[in-house]
């Protein structure tokens, strides 16, 4: 059984679990390495560190989920109209405003889409105009050069079905459930992985399984975004406080300076103090999970919970 499970984000829909095991392995490997040479460079031995061997490394696959059925070419080729609901719309503008935040190319949005008293034509033309408005801006960012509109869509798409789709969501837990056993250590999850990650580890909890994860490593995570994800998680948070799985030891959550899906870059005040908030710079690839997955701080954090050592 895997000692490390990785659960992916979103727009894999066309790939499958042995696809992400070539890509993902490697790169996860290799930050551990890079962990392991920062320790031998510093106490002059180089076993501190032990890179997982690859049958260690998982990979929890739920991209199948979205993908569409049938064989029409135009099942994805998503417009400004097709951000129907008020979650997508919500989620879209909380990455506009983000992109805004951290991009001096993007321009700030200043309405909200349907402000004031209109009437229901005119309130759909102005979310209408709003969300072009948002496509624009967004596909003009430094770090979304090249990304079509269509692809911005129908990732937002597969976070709201996640979160409003009961059995989208119990399947896709149910492909992290089965690679979390008494052997897993460790849970590397990237953007909504994280959810899942997050949501499976309370749901294992809750029936009694035997998991106990050492480390949980969260990278470009949108659970602090109160509104869209957190208030809508599984268990729902207490007081304002999300509920921290029984079974997890310790947590390292990871976000780019510029990660416009890490919203939140700080989840300790939602999650509680016992998680490690760490920034790192992805250049040009704010969100990629290569360069996450190969940064030394996801490394040490992945070493860390494999040795046993992630609270000491």
């Amino acid at each position: 059984m895997a000692r490390v499970v990785f659960v992916h984000g979103v727009g894999k829909q066309y790939l499958s679990e042995d696809s992400l095991v070539r890509d993902i392995v490697p790169e996860l490997r290799g930050g551990v390495r890079l962990a392991r040479a920062e320790a031998a460079a510093r106490d002059g031995a180089d076993d501190a560190v032990v890179v997982p061997a690859p049958e260690d490394v998982a990979v929890a696959f739920y991209g199948d989920l979205f993908r569409p059925a049938g064989t029409r070419a135009d099942d994805e080729n998503f417009q400004a109209a097709d951000v129907e609901s008020d979650l997508e719309f919500e989620l879209l503008m909380a990455w506009w405003a983000e992109a805004a935040r951290t991009d001096p190319q993007v321009p700030a949005p200043d309405e909200s889409g349907t402000r004031g008293k209109v009437g229901w034509a005119a309130a759909q033309g102005l979310r209408l105009r709003t969300v072009r408005r948002a496509l624009d801006a967004l596909t003009g960012a430094q770090f979304l050069e090249g990304v079509r509109d269509r692809v911005l869509i129908g990732n937002l798409k597969q976070v709201v079905r996640y979160l409003t789709d009961p059995d989208i969501r119990t399947r896709a837990q149910a492909a992290v459930a089965a690679h979390l056993t008494p052997d897993t250590r460790v849970v590397v999850a990237h953007s909504l992985g994280t959810v899942l990650a997050y949501e499976a580890l309370c749901a294992a909890a809750a029936r009694g399984e035997k998991v106990n994860v050492q480390m949980l490593v969260t990278l470009g995570s949108p659970l602090g975004m109160r509104g869209v994800v957190l208030n809508r998680l599984h268990p729902a948070p207490v007081d304002g406080r999300a509920v921290w799985p029984r079974n997890l030891r310790a947590w390292t959550n990871i976000a780019d300076t510029t990660d416009i899906v890490a919203v939140v870059r700080e989840i300790a005040p939602a999650f509680g103090p016992a998680v490690d908030d760490l920034v790192v710079h992805n250049g040009t690839h704010m969100h990629d999970a290569t360069r996450y997955l190969t940064a030394i701080e996801t490394g040490r954090a992945v070493a860390a919970g494999l040795a046993g050592t992630a609270d000491e």
